[in-house]
């Protein structure tokens, strides 16, 4: 059988054989991180500040443009359907409804996005790999933010400072940590491909 996915991402390194089943298994290892980062949350109303992004990033470049996308496709079902994945344990479809409903949205465009630049090995190096997650993190705030004036019917100031301000410095960390990771994780592999003698 043949992978969805390309061979040219983390994932692809780590795992010994592709096939349909290594997809899912690290599909469903993508939903675990996001749910297990979702977690971590800074209550604010009316979005909270989460880790879920920092997971965004990773899993989109870590599995590629598909199996991440699929990663936060199964998660946005998974949450809406009732499972308490989303932040704070929360789930159902007013979440998805609601003012956050846009991020998670966003969550698999950002996820395709960072996948495919990994595909093209941006996330190699820190600095190709920080502005991937850079643009991964501009995806999700291009959907979060007008889903948010539409549930919310707040004005452009205040979707602004609830939706965008108090989620700057935030995502620069994130973005700036899974741009530190990625170029790590390959440096890792490259060594264990050094001593195999590949």
């Amino acid at each position: 059988m043949t992978s969805i996915a390309a061979p040219t991402v983390l994932a692809d390194r780590l795992v010994a054989q592709r096939s349909v089943v290594t997809d899912v298994a690290l599909v469903a290892a993508g939903v675990a991180l996001t749910a297990l980062l979702a977690q971590v949350a800074i209550p604010l109303w009316p979005v909270p500040v989460t880790g879920q992004t920092l997971a965004v990033l990773v899993v989109g470049a870590s599995l590629g443009a598909v199996r991440g996308a699929a990663s936060l496709a199964v998660y946005a079902v998974l949450g809406a359907a009732g499972l308490p994945i989303f932040s704070e344990q929360t789930s159902g479809l007013a979440i998805l409804a609601g003012p956050t409903g846009g991020y998670i949205v966003g969550f698999v465009l950002a996820a395709a996005l960072t996948g495919w630049l990994a595909e093209r090995r941006w996330d190699r190096r820190f600095l190709g790999a920080a502005v991937a997650m850079t643009a991964g993190t501009l995806v999700t705030f291009a959907i979060g933010l007008p889903w948010l004036a539409f549930a919310t019917g707040g004005s452009l100031e205040q979707v602004l400072a609830w939706g965008l301000v108090p989620f700057i410095p935030g995502g620069i960390v994130k973005a700036v940590i899974a741009a530190a990771i990625l170029p790590l994780a390959w440096k890792g592999v490259r060594a264990l491909d050094a001593r195999r003698g590949e």
